[in-house]
């Protein structure tokens, strides 16, 4: 704590650094000093104006109001993930009303340098290496090493695409720990839960905007400057709607997490008039996820909710379960004119899609490569970066189509046993966590979190689930919260963990 100085002690008496804490501290600028030196502040901002024209002054008073914010993301974890969440869901409609040469997708990664620095400086404060000693804290490490590794992978055709691509593969999973050490209670899990359900509300919302009034002039615009995407788009007479999100696919993913995430919360201790919102906002999601034509996520719901009624089998749970089956299978056989329901009907229907059947073909055409390179082609080998870096390797043309197979092709083999044997890690905790749990409201988290990571990881196989934001920053919070809700109950139990005793040894 400061140590007030009084104020009327003569300036000639104090010290210069006693001088500037009576000034500037203990005063806050209420003086004759603080008067003279915004007088003069502000008449170099209206020169810096006046000369240099309006530009160079905001970008001016924008750093004003930037380097408190920084020094908040740096000093204050908690703000700092406030901000990295909101900056993840929106970041893609910015990039999309913001014309500028300026790259925007750096934004989130210098707020995830920020917390990692804000993490170092709070770990190297209190040494509490405790959440480095669980499987998953374990898992993670080694998959960040590897990724790191692959930086001299000898069948790599260029650094500059593992630049690139590493960001979003494995710096963003030092996030996990950055959420671990900050979430410390459940009022703040409440935040965090809150604001994921009113985003995911706006992003419905929007979706179905687009779907009646159609996509707003800048968003035709693009989709007629740029063929390809139009006709990736529009399916059989019909757009299909990305809503904020970066393209349909994520925006589908999205909704579905936010469906799965209302169906725990659902079951949680929550009052009766919050399970009917909660049911009312489940309806919203699934129909803007219908708007996104993307069929890959139409089956995730169900196997989210297949899990769900296995890890709490009882007699309400099979009823509920037969009857949502049942839904289920009117809404694929049933006859039907709408463009959404129809291209819902053929997810279910893979042999009947020809964009399945050229995925197989694309799979099976890769495999003997796969075989033979232990540990893959490099990082951002195929697709966009492979495009750019490396126009004229075998990989760069090729089109992954899914997660999986595109850690496969990249990282090798190798990479794939890790990448599977992290999510086995991650799925089992979060199984073994939900039965451990005994706090109603921390059990009803973790159970909404294991349901959409297993959900996830089955979308991530027709899709790439996990490299867009917002889904690559929230998919850690998912993990985070599996290992943090178990040491919450444990907390509020008075559960003590001691250290086994070494062997006593005889002499």
């Amino acid at each position: 704590m400061i140590e007030q100085l009084p104020l009327d002690t003569p300036a000639q008496r104090l010290s210069v650094g006693q001088w500037l804490r009576k000034v500037f501290i203990a005063e806050k600028l209420l003086n004759p000093v603080g008067y003279i030196l915004l007088a003069l502040l502000a008449i170099v901002y209206g020169l810096i104006i006046a000369r240099l024209g309006l530009v160079p002054g905001l970008a001016l008073a924008a750093m004003a109001v930037m380097l408190p914010v920084l020094y908040c993301i740096v000093a204050h974890p908690k703000f700092g993930i406030l901000v990295l969440l909101t900056m993840a869901y929106y970041i893609m409609f910015m990039m999309r009303l913001v014309t500028t040469t300026f790259p925007m997708g750096t934004i989130m990664d210098g707020l995830e340098a920020l917390l990692i620095l804000g993490f170092l400086i709070k770990q190297r404060a209190d040494k509490n290496f405790e959440m480095f000693k669980n499987p998953i804290s374990y898992m993670i490490l080694v998959w960040f090493c590897y990724n790191i590794m692959q930086a001299v992978n000898p069948s790599a055709s260029s650094i500059l695409a593992w630049v690139y691509t590493v960001r979003n593969v494995a710096f963003v999973t030092l996030m996990y720990f950055v959420f671990l050490k900050n979430i410390t209670s459940v009022k703040f899990i409440r935040v965090l839960i809150a604001m994921w359900l009113v985003y995911a509300v706006i992003g419905a919302l929007y979706g179905v905007k687009q779907e009646i009034f159609g996509f707003s002039a800048s968003e035709q615009a693009a989709m007629d400057a740029d063929p390809e995407r139009a006709a990736l788009y529009f399916q059989a007479g019909h757009w299909r709607k990305f809503s904020i999100f970066n393209d349909p696919v994520v925006f589908a993913y999205n909704m579905v997490l936010a469906s799965l995430l209302c169906i725990g919360l659902i079951w949680g201790p929550t009052k009766n008039w919050q399970k009917w919102i909660l049911g009312g906002l489940i309806g919203l999601f699934f129909l803007s996820m219908l708007f996104s034509g993307t069929r890959g996520a139409f089956a995730l719901t169900p196997v989210g909710v297949i899990l769900f009624s296995v890890l709490n089998f009882n007699r309400r749970i099979a009823i509920m379960g037969v009857l949502g089956a049942m839904f289920f299978v009117v809404l694929i056989f049933m006859p039907t004119s709408n463009p959404n329901i129809l291209r819902f009907q053929t997810a279910f229907k893979p042999g009947k899609d020809a964009s399945y059947l050229l995925r197989q073909m694309n799979q099976q055409r890769i495999k003997p490569f796969i075989h033979t390179h232990p540990l893959g082609g490099g990082l951002g080998s195929v697709g966009v970066w492979g495009q750019k870096f490396s126009p004229g390797s075998m990989l760069a043309n090729f089109p992954p189509d899914s997660g999986y197979v595109r850690v496969a092709v990249e990282l090798g083999w190798i990479g794939m046993l890790i990448f599977c044997w992290m999510m086995f890690t991650i799925l089992k905790t979060g199984v073994v966590n939900f039965f451990k749990i005994q706090d109603p409201e921390l059990r009803c988290y973790c159970l909404a979190m294991t349901i959409m990571i297993f959900a996830i990881n089955v979308g991530n196989y027709p899709q790439e689930a996990l490299v867009q934001f917002p889904t690559n920053i929230y998919f850690f919070l998912m993990v985070a919260l599996l290992n943090k809700c178990l040491q919450l109950d444990e907390e509020k139990r008075g559960v003590v963990h001691l250290k086994p005793k070494a062997p006593y040894v005889a002499v």
